[in-house]
């Protein structure tokens, strides 16, 4: 497997286009985008497990019913969620982009990002969509237009070969503020010219996002619009894959690669957030309790704050394992904080040690600070990712309707 560059034009068959569709205030940024491939997709699709649901995951939903699809159309702006006429402009949106690519309105999904409650402006999308001019290079475009409180596009893409071909996997991804597990906890579009079957990609898309995207918190909050979607055109010329064997693997740890990049990229850009903060759990007695222990110190407002701050405070550590319901020895425990300005364990048998407060800040102090919690029970372990809590997280929400 090879990291390249790109997003979801990075495999053979994708285009991309985005454009300002009037729905934004600002008349210099994308508001509407739209993914398409040259031929029928296989697909599936994970979704938030927010009981509100937008309606654009409720008609996406109705499209995939038959595990195919064409093209995404995405706008950001307005969630269209809990809005009037949400299904209707829903629908009305899948069916501007079917009459401009000239597909069946059924292969077309649909995704809508921003301020929950307000109608959709679907008259903005149903003029502007044609003025979208489709291109393999608008891999960034694309990325920017989703966009809303997020502060820098998120990308990633591989190359990897399935029986002698080459195929190649890439994405886009939405996500700073409402992020916490329970589906993919943003909007995240990957796309593949390598043939896989619809029933496998879903089993495999389903697994993944366990231990992706459902890994991240950034605010504790799950959106109503949260989804993840794949599709396949088979356009790289593999074989179809079908079974769980060693060439779906290859195609396995290609869409982990990309699925992991983006949630670290959306973690690293949590809203206001100046680092990103990678928690590891070792040693536990399975992998659930490393991932519910994992889980709590990266969710923890305490703790975020602290790493805000660049104070080690580790006892708040010890405290969200504690209350995260999983069962440990709390007087096994050692923690350690890490960053590229080395390490220091604060904490060893549950106890605090005596350590140089200096080096701690400076460690804490980094674009990237890890927080590793060695329980001393087996042999399992997880990886969670966050971001520091800082005054800019309230600025950013205080007004975001407004």
């Amino acid at each position: 497997m090879k990291v390249i560059q790109g997003g979801v034009c990075a495999a053979s068959g994708f285009t991309a286009g985005a454009v300002h569709s009037g729905i934004r205030k600002a008349k210099d940024r994308d508001g509407l985008a739209l993914i398409v491939s040259s031929s029928p997709c296989q697909a599936a699709a994970v979704y938030t497990r927010n009981q509100v649901k937008a309606d654009p995951l409720q008609v996406t939903r109705d499209h995939l019913s038959d595990h195919t699809a064409r093209a995404v159309i995405v706008n950001s702006g307005n969630a269209n969620a809990c809005a009037m006429n949400g299904h209707v402009n829903a629908v009305r949106q899948c069916e501007a982009a079917a009459r401009y690519l000239g597909v069946d309105v059924d292969d077309v999904l649909v995704a809508s990002t921003g301020v929950i409650g307000q109608e959709l402006p679907i008259a903005c999308i149903e003029q502007a969509v044609d003025q979208i001019a489709l291109s393999a290079d608008n891999d960034v475009r694309c990325a920017r237009a989703i966009m809303t409180t997020d502060t820098k596009e998120k990308m990633a893409a591989v190359s990897f070969e399935i029986g002698g071909v080459t195929c190649h996997l890439g994405g886009i991804a939405k996500g700073s503020g409402m992020i916490h597990p329970n589906m993919g906890t943003m909007l995240a579009f990957i796309t593949t010219d390598c043939a896989v079957s619809a029933q496998l990609l879903q089993k495999l898309l389903y697994r993944n996002t366990q231990i992706t995207f459902n890994r991240v918190s950034v605010d504790g909050d799950t959106s109503t619009n949260d989804m993840c979607i794949v599709l396949a055109n088979g356009q790289a010329g593999n074989a179809m894959l079908e079974d769980e064997d060693e060439q779906s693997a290859v195609f396995e740890e290609a869409l982990h690669a990309v699925m992991e990049d983006l949630a670290k990229k959306i973690a690293a850009d949590g809203e206001g957030a100046d680092r990103l903060m990678t928690c590891t759990v070792t040693n536990a007695a399975d992998e659930q309790t490393a991932e519910t222990l994992a889980m709590s110190i990266c969710s923890s407002s305490l703790v975020k704050a602290a790493m805000f701050g660049a104070d080690a405070n580790w006892g708040r550590v010890l405290c969200a394992m504690g209350y995260s319901g999983a069962k440990f020895d709390p007087q096994a425990v050692s923690v350690t904080f890490a960053s590229a300005a080395g390490e220091i364990v604060v904490c060893e048998n549950g106890k605090g040690l005596l350590f140089d407060e200096d080096l701690a800040k400076t460690i804490l102090s980094e674009d990237h600070v890890e927080i590793r919690a060695d329980v001393h029970q087996g042999n399992a372990q997880a990886t969670c990712w966050g971001c520091d809590l800082t005054y800019d997280y309230v600025k950013i929400n205080g007004d975001y309707r407004t």
